[in-house]
């Protein structure tokens, strides 16, 4: 063990996991195919870092070879009894890589049912590996360099893309095709990359671990546009969702003809939370207008502060997975806001 923490394999090098599932990141055109489809292994992809092994020890391992629609939430689930089986071993910390289509929503779910003290490290890549602007290995390579940071440690899980470092919790993927997608739009990168060393120049804002046996499904979210009614609401609830999630307008508002539907779901007992279709700024009970916010909070709705409507999802699969049909506990835990440091 070093006396950063971290633990050294050969050579006092770092022994570090590369979980590989897939993704842009494995993808190559397939020209009978029409495109790019996954097709390298995660051996494949680490043999194309240079250099790779006088920095850290790494082992691979194949969790699959899937593009980023094709990860279920059954699956992030299975990823993360990969990931805990790792961290129980003599790893200094994880390294995924994942497709970025639903990167932001595993890295949630992971950093928000993991503990915190060895890091687990997600990437991927923006474009595949036959292009000539492949940004798969320069991001394996960065990925790996934060793993082995005494900084990491106690960190959680974070998103390395593009010589950024975002906290799991607050990712969100910011651009459909731009290298530097992933972005926290709220508090901005914990740190960079920089020729081999990994900079963190804020803390980590996080939350005590929430860990179900296993997430609820299904839980599904809807977007509030101008004009909105209450029929997706209410097909969502006499479908047997468990939980719905609000991406409302603005500050956390509806158009008065959703009103009736949030009802019904307060009258069935199940919970209802709000979060904004805004990129930026918390949900907030401040308007008293028919449909206005803090209408919805004397309803019985629930506010998700700064989270997007995919964050607050899988928050609420979490939480009501860990205390089920008890209203009040999922409104505590999806509303404590003010994270501990």
């Amino acid at each position: 063990m070093a006396e950063d923490g971290s633990v050294e394999g050969n050579g006092g090098r770092p022994r570090v996991l590369l979980l590989a599932t897939g993704g842009t990141i494995s993808m190559q055109v397939d020209a009978a195919r029409g495109g790019a489809v996954p097709s390298l292994t995660g051996r494949q992809i680490l043999d194309a870092l240079p250099g790779v092994d006088a920095v850290a020890r790494v082992e691979v391992r194949e969790f699959g070879r899937f593009p980023g629609p094709h990860m279920t939430i059954d699956r992030m689930w299975e990823l993360r009894a990969a990931i805990t089986e790792a961290l129980a071993e003599d790893f200094a910390g994880v390294v995924v890589t994942h497709g970025t289509d639903t990167l932001e929503e595993t890295a949630y779910l992971l950093d928000r049912s993991l503990p915190a003290d060895k890091p687990v490290v997600m990437t991927g890549a923006m474009r595949n590996a036959t292009e000539l602007s492949w940004d798969g290995p320069a991001n394996l390579m960065a990925a790996i360099e934060v793993v082995i940071s005494p900084e990491a440690r106690g960190r959680g899980t974070m998103v390395v893309m593009d010589e950024e470092i975002v906290q799991g919790a607050e990712v969100v993927k910011t651009h459909t095709e731009a290298a530097g997608t992933f972005r926290s739009p709220n508090w901005g990168p914990l740190g960079v990359t920089d020729k081999g060393e990994a900079l963190f120049y804020r803390e980590s804002r996080r939350k005590p671990p929430l860990v179900p046996d296993r997430p609820a499904l299904p839980v599904d979210l809807v977007k509030i546009v101008a004009g909105a009614d209450s029929r997706l609401l209410e097909a969502s609830l006499d479908s047997g969702a468990r939980g719905i999630v609000l991406e409302a307008l603005g500050r956390g508002n509806v158009p008065p003809e959703v009103v009736p539907g949030i009802q019904r779901w307060m009258d069935a007992g199940r919970p209802l939370v709000i979060t904004s279709r805004s990129m930026r700024g918390r949900v907030l009970d401040t308007y008293a207008y028919p449909g206005g916010g803090h209408v919805l909070r004397e309803m019985g709705a629930i506010f998700a502060d700064h989270m997007t409507g995919q964050q607050a999802r899988i928050e609420l699969m979490l939480a009501i997975g860990v205390h089920g049909g008890d209203l009040d506990a999922v409104r505590k835990v999806v509303e404590a806001g003010r994270y501990e440091h």
